[in-house]
């Protein structure tokens, strides 16, 4: 059994009975601890995390009950090393729970802000995202949603002169590529395996990067990134109706994704010519 959940400063490690790897991504291990009362936690944590990472993420979490009503899970502990949280439930993969997730999402871009960006910086990843305050959206998306990534080395070793000249074009054009929308809540981070259930079964946000942006630019990466059956999108416009072409700009606004991935692990699968694709098209 791998036993590096061990080594974090958590104050339920001394009582655990089993310990049953989940799957973390690439940057954190996650664990599903059972106690020797029967109690279950899901503990989260590297001993090479930034210090602020892991404190920043529940206060993100916090953010999204707090000012949206999101359901999200309930943090126990937090360190520089780990988050302590209830363990929750696999999603269930039925219509109805992805009409219910839907609507969730589409509330919680029902919520405005007066600048984008937040209060602080956060992480994606093992990166900092940049959430410096701005009064336009596209200056906000070009700047620390694009422009912030050139700068990182294994970015501009992935990508030729041409992609980046296209890249800085993109954000040259942005406002008449996107249409001007209001900040709102952004969970920041929301793909498919971020989304899990409680026990009655509805939705629950998981690993957010909130910040405040355009709903479209959040909606991309749920979207773009093993998207969910069309009954979310529909029931997510119930609820915040999207302006026309919404779809086709997708891809634009996933570039974030797209460069965050080069910018952790340089070349990797198709990534870089799925930028290309995007360059192609909207520079």
């Amino acid at each position: 059994m791998n036993t590096r959940w061990k080594s974090l400063p958590s104050g339920v490690v001394p009582d655990v009975a089993d310990a049953e790897p989940l799957s973390g991504g690439a940057v954190n291990d996650v664990w599903r601890l059972t106690l020797t009362d029967g109690r279950a936690y899901v503990l989260k944590g590297s001993v090479d995390a930034p210090p602020d990472l892991f404190p920043l993420e529940a206060a993100g979490l916090r953010a999204l009950q707090e000012r949206a009503g999101i359901r999200t899970p309930q943090v126990f502990e937090v360190s520089a090393h780990h988050v302590l949280m209830e363990a929750l439930h696999p999603r269930p993969d039925t219509d109805e729970f992805w009409e219910a997730a839907g609507r969730t999402f589409a509330t919680l871009h029902t919520v405005r802000g007066d600048r984008f960006g937040w209060d602080t910086d956060g992480w994606l990843g093992l990166l900092p995202q940049e959430n410096g305050w701005a009064d336009d959206g596209h200056e906000f998306f070009a700047e620390h949603r694009i422009r912030r990534y050139l700068r990182e080395p294994k970015v501009r070793r992935a990508l030729e002169p041409a992609d980046l000249a296209g890249l800085e074009r993109i954000c040259e054009r942005l406002p008449q590529l996107v249409p001007t929308s209001p900040c709102v809540l952004n969970h920041g981070d929301l793909w498919r395996a971020n989304i899990v259930a409680d026990p009655a079964g509805e939705p629950v946000f998981l690993d957010p990067a909130v910040c405040w942006m355009w709903a479209e630019s959040d909606l991309s990466m749920t979207y773009c990134c093993d998207p969910p059956p069309d009954r979310f999108f529909h029931a997510y416009e119930e609820i915040s109706p999207l302006p026309d072409g919404w779809r086709d700009r997708m891809p634009l606004l996933h570039l974030r994704e797209h460069l965050s991935v080069l910018a952790h692990f340089g070349t990797y699968g198709d990534t870089v010519a799925k930028v290309r694709d995007v360059v192609r098209t909207f520079s």
